[in-house]
Protein backbone atom coordinates (compact mmCIF):
# COMPACT_ATOMS: atom_id res chain seq x y z
CA UNK A 1 0.00 0.00 0.00
CA UNK A 2 1.32 3.24 -1.16
CA UNK A 3 2.58 6.28 2.09
CA UNK A 4 0.58 8.68 0.85
CA UNK A 5 2.10 11.08 3.15
CA UNK A 6 5.13 10.72 0.56
CA UNK A 7 3.22 11.50 -2.64
CA UNK A 8 5.16 13.67 -4.71
CA UNK A 9 3.07 14.94 -7.83
CA UNK A 10 4.75 17.79 -10.31
CA UNK A 11 2.44 19.96 -12.74
CA UNK A 12 4.10 21.66 -15.30
CA UNK A 13 2.27 24.99 -16.47
CA UNK A 14 1.98 25.70 -20.47
CA UNK A 15 1.60 29.48 -19.99
CA UNK A 16 0.61 30.17 -23.67
CA UNK A 17 -2.67 28.39 -22.76
CA UNK A 18 -2.97 28.50 -19.29
CA UNK A 19 -2.71 24.70 -18.18
CA UNK A 20 -1.35 22.43 -16.23
CA UNK A 21 -0.09 18.58 -17.61
CA UNK A 22 -1.92 16.00 -16.51
CA UNK A 23 -5.25 18.47 -15.39
CA UNK A 24 -8.88 17.73 -16.78
CA UNK A 25 -10.26 21.15 -18.19
CA UNK A 26 -13.61 20.88 -17.22
CA UNK A 27 -17.28 22.91 -16.98
CA UNK A 28 -17.36 25.05 -14.53
CA UNK A 29 -20.26 22.78 -12.79
CA UNK A 30 -22.41 20.08 -14.21
CA UNK A 31 -25.64 21.59 -13.40
CA UNK A 32 -26.62 25.44 -14.63
CA UNK A 33 -29.37 25.72 -12.27
CA UNK A 34 -33.01 27.16 -12.39
CA UNK A 35 -33.36 29.74 -9.48
CA UNK A 36 -32.15 33.39 -9.56
CA UNK A 37 -28.49 33.34 -9.44
CA UNK A 38 -27.62 29.77 -10.15
CA UNK A 39 -26.94 30.42 -13.79
CA UNK A 40 -23.48 30.82 -15.04
CA UNK A 41 -21.63 31.65 -18.56
CA UNK A 42 -18.29 30.74 -20.31
CA UNK A 43 -15.95 29.44 -17.12
CA UNK A 44 -14.06 26.70 -17.31
CA UNK A 45 -12.37 24.66 -14.49
CA UNK A 46 -9.19 22.50 -13.50
CA UNK A 47 -8.46 20.71 -10.07
CA UNK A 48 -4.63 21.55 -9.62
CA UNK A 49 -3.94 19.81 -6.76
CA UNK A 50 -5.70 17.56 -3.87
CA UNK A 51 -7.13 15.35 -6.56
CA UNK A 52 -4.54 13.08 -7.61
CA UNK A 53 -3.54 11.29 -4.24
CA UNK A 54 -1.80 14.07 -2.07
CA UNK A 55 -2.81 13.97 1.51
CA UNK A 56 -4.11 17.36 1.74
CA UNK A 57 -7.12 18.53 2.98
CA UNK A 58 -8.04 20.70 0.15
CA UNK A 59 -8.37 21.68 -3.31
CA UNK A 60 -6.71 23.75 -5.40
CA UNK A 61 -8.40 24.77 -7.83
CA UNK A 62 -7.90 27.54 -11.49
CA UNK A 63 -11.13 28.70 -12.88
CA UNK A 64 -10.96 30.80 -16.14
CA UNK A 65 -13.93 33.06 -17.00
CA UNK A 66 -14.00 34.31 -20.50
CA UNK A 67 -15.02 38.24 -21.90
CA UNK A 68 -19.00 38.24 -20.87
CA UNK A 69 -18.38 35.53 -18.73
CA UNK A 70 -19.80 35.05 -14.63
CA UNK A 71 -20.05 32.49 -12.18
CA UNK A 72 -23.26 31.60 -10.22
CA UNK A 73 -24.43 33.74 -7.53
CA UNK A 74 -23.85 31.31 -4.61
CA UNK A 75 -22.41 30.51 -0.89
CA UNK A 76 -21.36 28.07 1.06
CA UNK A 77 -20.40 26.84 4.61
CA UNK A 78 -16.73 26.44 3.82
CA UNK A 79 -14.36 29.20 2.62
CA UNK A 80 -12.97 30.41 -0.32
CA UNK A 81 -9.22 32.05 -0.57
CA UNK A 82 -8.58 33.65 -4.33
CA UNK A 83 -5.50 34.76 -5.87
CA UNK A 84 -6.35 36.45 -9.82
CA UNK A 85 -3.64 35.15 -11.67
CA UNK A 86 -4.45 36.61 -15.39
CA UNK A 87 -6.43 39.79 -16.51
CA UNK A 88 -9.00 41.70 -14.58
CA UNK A 89 -12.11 40.65 -12.59
CA UNK A 90 -15.02 41.68 -10.23
CA UNK A 91 -15.98 40.44 -7.61
CA UNK A 92 -18.97 40.41 -5.35
CA UNK A 93 -18.16 39.52 -1.87
CA UNK A 94 -21.28 40.28 0.87
CA UNK A 95 -22.29 44.07 -0.19
CA UNK A 96 -19.22 44.59 -1.66
CA UNK A 97 -17.28 44.39 -5.07
CA UNK A 98 -13.59 44.07 -5.53
CA UNK A 99 -11.87 44.71 -8.76
CA UNK A 100 -9.02 42.40 -9.29
CA UNK A 101 -5.74 42.19 -10.83
CA UNK A 102 -3.16 39.50 -11.44
CA UNK A 103 -1.65 38.34 -7.52
CA UNK A 104 -4.68 40.15 -5.53
CA UNK A 105 -6.29 37.56 -3.13
CA UNK A 106 -9.53 37.92 -2.00
CA UNK A 107 -11.34 35.82 1.39
CA UNK A 108 -14.53 34.85 0.96
CA UNK A 109 -16.61 34.00 4.67
CA UNK A 110 -18.65 31.12 5.07
CA UNK A 111 -22.71 31.92 4.15
CA UNK A 112 -21.56 35.07 2.04
CA UNK A 113 -22.66 35.49 -1.20
CA UNK A 114 -19.98 35.98 -3.94
CA UNK A 115 -19.93 35.89 -7.56
CA UNK A 116 -16.91 36.62 -10.03
CA UNK A 117 -17.60 38.39 -13.09
CA UNK A 118 -15.36 39.10 -16.42
CA UNK A 119 -16.19 42.85 -17.95
CA UNK A 120 -13.30 42.79 -19.95
CA UNK A 121 -12.25 41.40 -23.36
CA UNK A 122 -9.44 39.43 -21.85
CA UNK A 123 -10.06 36.19 -20.01
CA UNK A 124 -10.06 36.30 -16.11
CA UNK A 125 -8.28 33.57 -14.26
CA UNK A 126 -7.99 32.74 -10.78
CA UNK A 127 -7.00 30.22 -8.12
CA UNK A 128 -9.03 29.28 -5.49
CA UNK A 129 -8.50 27.46 -2.57
CA UNK A 130 -11.24 25.43 -0.81
CA UNK A 131 -11.72 22.67 2.04
CA UNK A 132 -11.16 18.83 0.14
CA UNK A 133 -14.98 18.08 2.46
CA UNK A 134 -17.23 20.56 1.31
CA UNK A 135 -20.51 21.79 0.43
CA UNK A 136 -22.41 22.30 -2.09
CA UNK A 137 -23.21 25.53 -3.58
CA UNK A 138 -26.36 27.07 -1.72
CA UNK A 139 -28.59 29.78 -4.10
CA UNK A 140 -28.43 32.64 -2.22
CA UNK A 141 -32.10 33.33 -0.22
CA UNK A 142 -34.49 35.89 -1.56
CA UNK A 143 -33.87 38.70 0.62
CA UNK A 144 -30.08 38.41 0.10
CA UNK A 145 -30.62 38.80 -3.58
CA UNK A 146 -32.96 41.72 -3.03
CA UNK A 147 -30.46 43.06 -0.51
CA UNK A 148 -27.44 42.65 -3.41
CA UNK A 149 -30.24 44.43 -5.81
CA UNK A 150 -30.98 47.26 -4.01
CA UNK A 151 -27.05 48.44 -3.51
CA UNK A 152 -26.10 50.34 -6.60
CA UNK A 153 -22.69 48.41 -6.34
CA UNK A 154 -23.56 45.04 -6.24
CA UNK A 155 -26.87 45.60 -8.62
CA UNK A 156 -23.91 47.20 -10.86
CA UNK A 157 -22.09 43.67 -11.52
CA UNK A 158 -24.06 40.97 -10.43
CA UNK A 159 -25.21 38.75 -13.41
CA UNK A 160 -28.92 37.04 -12.20
CA UNK A 161 -31.07 35.79 -15.04
CA UNK A 162 -35.09 34.82 -14.00
CA UNK A 163 -36.31 31.92 -15.74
Amino acid sequence: MPDNDNVVTFRRFDPENYRWDGVELEEYKQHRGERPGEAWRDITRQVIAGRFGEPCSFRLRYFEVGPGGHSSLEKHQHIHVVMTLRGEGKVIVGDDVYETRPFDVIYVPPMTPHQFVNDGDEPYGFLCIVDGDRDKPQPVSSEELERLRSNPATAAVMRVYES
